[in-house]
């Protein structure tokens, strides 16, 4: 596990001055979901958008490891894998197996897991014993009423929760898994999508929480109107900049997300296409060169 010092140092999610010169790779391997928001869609053969839930293919266990030693091999400026989806990352089996063996071959690189919280508490000790060294925990609500117009379902244990019972149960393990997680000594980022109308009211109120219960840094993210939120405007740059600067009085606030997609690889802002760059590598072929 990375020191916390190093992370935040050269994390390009936790640190401004980072996402310019360390690159990240995150690996599509966790496809299913256990919570259903409303505003996402997802895809797993696309290649021309550019958003969360996306990837161009699924990757196996051995494909993902691969493709991380391939971009060492290159000497790309690759300091960060993650996995973000398409789904839940903790309720896939293969997430945790392909980070123990990532952290046991490149001990050097930042590895980091994005979830709904949902199962996070329940599996810290095997997230730690994976070797990872961050986390992001997406955290949307602060009351049940607004979760439950957040998320159509939650599945818990094989049952699969609605409206208030859902909502309540998602937020009290959200709000498990940060304590757990900071206690752990976790480096934790909080993920939250500005809905107008939904929870813009308790946006804030969830920066003032994660900063008591200890989380690292905010990112406020701007709803992609799609899915069941396809009639919810999406807010401007202006309400984005202020709500950040609102929560930026209890927690630091990451400003240069592009809400990346679950293959996404290179700098944050200047990915590379790593379908291509696999390609190239399998012909022996410099990838700038070629895109330059």
């Amino acid at each position: 596990m990375i020191s916390k010092k190093i992370l935040l140092e050269s994390h390009p999610c936790f640190s401004e001055g980072a996402h310019g010169r360390y690159g990240r790779l995150h690996l599509p391997v966790a496809p299913m979901c256990n919570v259903q928001c409303r505003y996402c869609v997802k895809k797993f053969d696309c290649a021309n958008e550019s958003r969360p839930a996306i990837t161009s293919r699924l990757l196996s266990e051995e494909e993902a490891v691969g493709r991380v030693e391939t971009l060492i091999e290159r000497k790309t400026n690759l300091s960060v894998v993650g996995i973000a989806g398409p789904g839940d990352s903790l309720f896939n089996e293969a997430t945790l197996p392909v980070c123990k063996e990532i952290s046991s071959r490149f001990p050097e690189l930042i590895l980091c897991i994005s979830t709904n919280g949902l199962l996070l508490a329940d599996r810290i000790d095997a997230v730690k014993e994976a070797g990872i060294s961050s986390i992001t925990i997406t955290i949307n609500a602060v009351t049940a009423d607004a979760a439950a117009q957040i998320y159509s379902w939650v599945n818990y244990e094989g049952r699969k929760l609605t409206g208030i019972e859902g909502a309540a149960l998602l937020l009290e393990k959200q709000y498990e898994g940060l304590k757990a997680a900071v206690s752990q000594g976790y480096a934790v980022k909080v993920n939250t999508v500005l809905m107008p109308g939904i929870n813009d009211g308790e946006v804030p109120l969830i920066a003032h929480i994660a900063a008591i219960y200890g989380a690292e840094i905010m990112n406020v993210m701007p709803l992609i109107p799609q899915g069941g939120f396809s009639h919810i405007r999406k807010p401007g740059h202006r309400e984005i900049v202020e709500m950040r600067a609102a929560c930026a009085e209890y927690l630091p606030q990451m400003g240069h997300c592009v809400q990346c997609r679950s293959d996404a690889c290179g700098l944050i802002g200047e990915d590379v296409d790593v379908e291509l760059e696999m390609l190239m590598a399998g012909l022996g072929v410099d990838y700038d060169a070629v895109v330059s």
